[in-house]
């Protein structure tokens, strides 16, 4: 027994020393210093983020509400909205003239631009945002702290829907292309500048066209760059540097109808299982039984750049998985925003059966909506389903499907331009490869690009996120400082390699 416990005291030191040794050489390598210049001009936003403050507040007050484009009205902001872009950026339209794209006849709202490239050998490059934004709730006008459609400005921020999603965007990418060509700068490779007017509504009629017009003329690009995740504050336990989450891929979106079927009659006289029975039954195994999943693959990849950056006690279990990765997969579970990194999401979310509170439904209809990883395909998920329900009287109807996009490179120049211009536009912050977790344009621009990126060049807090399609949406001045000199660098340095 003696010789047992001194082996087994021996084999938990060598276990203690592997953890030790694996945490103390997981740690994060130094940052590099950033030049003086760049951090004087970190210090210095008062004046320089007046004009681009200025204009997004501007743009802001245009109602390009994409949902609503079978309204006149609504056309008719799309149309001044266009006419105040040429207005406001008149080197830009005269230099890089725009075509109006657009699938509908009559809805050609889509601008791009072209900077022709002074190299045509090399693959041209994208960058792209969307104007069009998402309706305010109605009801909810008076629970903004400033109007929906001000563009208000304070001390701090600018204010309305659209501000981060994505008109601050649109209105960076020309800022920074009026301030290269007033130095008169021309690219090495031929840059294309998409803005799109209906990527809030799935982007079949903007990006799509621009997709296309690219494929008529034989167009292939190195690599694009489109919305998706911010530079992180705060989002992370642990963490005090900004994430910069330069996501490598996103994920697709499926939506099923789970029909159950059963006998009608009067609720008076209930059968033992209802068609409401049957599907909650189902709903339940669903709940039950997720699709599998973990901390892997890109997942594992965002982690292994961030988790070096923690403390002792949470780096140690990153750097040593093999231990204890059912730990932190769990710990990760626990939080929507982790989870949803891990695996394929499944939400019901609308549900429907009788017509009268006394009459039994013979048909009962559950909606669930599925956001697909990487890793899944939606035949693969259908299968997943019709295993776990397992029940004759419950039909899947698959409806709207797009598979998860593919992959691109952390590995690549593009990528590691993009943590370069981060770096130096933000200071000491974190870059990682991500996964957006919703639809963005990308998905149709991957079709004509070896890489495509989804990154927007501003810091965002737990407080902005909330005003993502909700309430009192914001965006700081010095972002937009920020975001004008990333486009700027981003050109001058992407583009000229």
């Amino acid at each position: 027994m003696k010789k047992l416990s001194i082996g087994l005291g021996a084999a938990l030191l060598l276990l203690v020393a592997v953890v030790l040794v694996r945490t103390a050489l997981y740690a994060a390598p130094p940052q590099p210093q950033l030049p003086k210049e760049t951090q004087d001009r970190v210090a210095d936003t008062g004046r320089e983020g007046r004009q681009p403050s200025r204009h997004l507040s501007q743009a802001i007050r245009f109602q390009t509400v994409s949902a609503q484009l079978g309204k006149a009205q609504t056309r008719q902001q799309y149309e001044q909205f266009i006419d105040w872009l040429a207005a406001t950026y008149p080197q830009v339209h005269s230099a890089l003239p725009p075509e109006r794209l657009g699938k509908t006849p009559g809805q050609e709202y889509t601008l791009l631009f072209t900077w022709p490239g002074k190299n045509r050998e090399l693959k041209p490059v994208l960058l792209s945002a969307h104007y069009d934004v998402v309706p305010v709730i109605p009801g909810t006008e008076s629970e903004w702290e400033h109007p929906p459609y001000s563009g208000d400005i304070d001390a701090t921020h600018i204010w309305g829907r659209g501000a981060l999603d994505d008109k601050s965007a649109a209105i960076g990418l020309m800022e920074a292309a009026t301030r290269l060509l007033a130095e008169g700068f021309q690219p090495e490779r031929t840059v294309y500048i998409s803005l799109t007017h209906d990527e809030e509504i799935g982007g079949e009629n903007g990006a799509l066209a621009v997709v296309e017009k690219l494929k008529r003329d034989g167009v292939q690009l190195a690599w694009s760059l489109d919305e998706g995740s911010f530079l992180l504050d705060g989002f992370i336990p642990g963490i005090e540097q900004p994430v910069a989450s330069i996501n490598v891929a996103e994920k697709g979106y499926l939506t099923v109808d789970l029909i159950a079927h059963g006998k009608g009659g009067h609720s008076s006289m209930p059968p033992r299982e209802t068609a409401v029975d049957i599907l909650a039954g189902a709903l339940v195994k669903l709940q039950k039984h997720p699709l599998p999943g973990g901390l892997e693959g890109l997942g594992a990849d965002m982690f292994d750049a961030v988790a070096p950056h923690m403390p002792f006690g949470q780096r140690a279990l990153f750097a040593n998985r093999w231990l204890f990765g059912g730990l932190i997969d769990s710990a990760l579970e626990d939080s929507p925003s982790t989870a949803a990194m891990l695996h394929t999401t499944v939400a019901p979310t609308m549900l429907s059966a009788s017509i009268k509170e006394n009459v039994l439904p013979i048909r009962a209809v559950a909606t669930v909506n599925f956001r697909v990883h990487p890793r899944d395909s939606v035949d693969g998920i259908v299968e997943h389903l019709q295993t776990v329900i397992d029940d004759e009287r419950v039909a899947i109807e698959r409806h709207r499907h797009q598979p998860a996009s593919r992959v691109s490179s952390s590995e690549s120049a593009a990528f590691h331009t993009l943590a370069e211009t981060a770096r130096h536009t933000h200071g000491q912050a974190i870059v990682a490869p991500g996964l957006t977790i919703a639809g963005t344009d990308s998905r149709h621009y991957e079709t004509v690009a070896d890489d495509s990126y989804r990154f927007n060049p501003m810091v965002v807090t737990k407080q902005d996120i909330s005003g993502f399609h909700g309430t009192n949406e914001r965006i700081s001045i010095d972002n937009m400082v920020k975001a004008t000199r990333f486009y700027r660098q981003l050109i001058n340095r992407g583009a000229s390699q």
